[in-house]
């Protein structure tokens, strides 16, 4: 059976930021700095957020 990916919500932020502002990709690279390597951003859409997350995947 194949695995599913599982991820962590580490954080949220509102999709309306100010212009050049980019809370959700600064609190991500912070995070890859302080050894998360696997934290990225994606978009909720039916939240209208950016969630930080940290992969895992279980077996």
């Amino acid at each position: 059976m194949p695995t599913q990916p599982q991820h962590t919500v580490l954080k949220r932020f509102p999709a309306g930021g100010p212009l050049g502002s980019w809370p959700a990709e600064e609190y991500a690279a912070a995070q890859r700095a302080q050894g998360r390597p696997d934290a990225q951003v994606v978009m909720d859409l039916r939240a209208d957020q950016f969630l930080v997350v940290a992969g895992t995947t279980t077996q």
